[in-house]
């Protein structure tokens, strides 16, 4: 049976019903064992596919339904989400009896820059390469920053060494060369950061992993680089150290392309 759209707010799923919309607020309820969220635009996504790979090999990790079970709650879900309008919906594992759930949002509006808050924040997370368990404590960061004046906030190692940003990856320019943190070190695995190195890749353009402070991004091309801003370059540092956001000289021509990638969502 199709699963039929859904009403704004949290649905939890069930094989017998589907999804139904949940008793609690969001947000009340349980820890979040695992989450995952994208940008929807007119019926249109870029990565789903990756998306659900992601979500379900975190929920995996932590033992989660049956592999049966979640990609049942995946076609349903996927049949409930709106072709029109702008969404930014979230799927989620919560603990205690591992419900599974959809949060659908309406998209917050989108930037084509961000000002970012220089003060480098120690980096809150207890599970950084998973994505659920610790976004409370990652949107107090981000709450942070804006009291500042700022949109976001990069977390940094105990060394100092850029880790990423609240609710992004981050990658900069050094020359002609394409730089992000190294792998060993805890981040997220973004499914926007995966499509931008793959054209790189493809396209010859040098990548390389390099650990540096807030401090040595001063004067370089910078992006923020998430599923639902796409990316965003730097445009501003706001507080800490006084650094220069560099010329966002390639960002618009890669911002068309990553756009270019929405695809429909499959057929109901």
């Amino acid at each position: 049976m199709t699963q039929p759209v859904i009403a704004e707010g949290l649905s939890v799923w069930s094989p017998a019903r589907g999804l139904t919309p949940a008793a609690d607020a969001p947000g009340a309820s349980a820890l979040l064992l695992v989450a995952d969220s994208w940008l929807v635009r007119d019926g249109r996504v870029r990565g789903l596919e990756r998306h659900r790979e992601r979500f379900l090999r975190a929920c995996g990790e932590v033992d989660g339904p049956p592999l049966r079970r979640l990609l049942e709650f995946w076609r349903d879900l996927t049949d409930a989400l709106p072709r029109t309008g702008e969404w930014f919906p979230r799927v989620e594992l919560a603990s205690g009896a591992q419900e599974l759930r959809l949060l659908l949002r309406q998209a917050p509006p989108l930037g084509a820059g961000v000002r970012v808050w220089a003060t480098g924040q120690s980096d809150p997370r207890g599970v950084p390469r998973r994505k659920g368990p610790d976004l409370g404590a990652l949107a107090r960061v981000r709450e942070r920053a804006c009291g500042e004046g700022a949109e976001e906030a990069v977390l940094v190692a105990p060394s100092g060494i850029v880790l990423e940003a609240a609710t992004a990856s981050v990658l900069w320019w050094e020359d002609d060369t394409l730089c992000l943190p190294p792998p060993r070190l805890p981040v997220l695995p973004g499914v926007t950061v995966a499509l931008v190195l793959e054209r790189a890749g493809r396209e010859g353009v040098p990548v390389a992993h390099r650990e540096r402070t807030v401090v040595g991004l001063d004067g370089r091309e910078v992006w923020l680089v998430n599923a639902l801003h796409g990316i965003r370059p730097v445009t501003g540092w706001i507080g800490g150290p006084p650094l220069q956001a560099g010329p966002a000289q390639r960002a618009p021509e890669w911002r068309t392309w990553l756009d270019d990638l929405m695809e429909p969502l499959p057929s109901r």
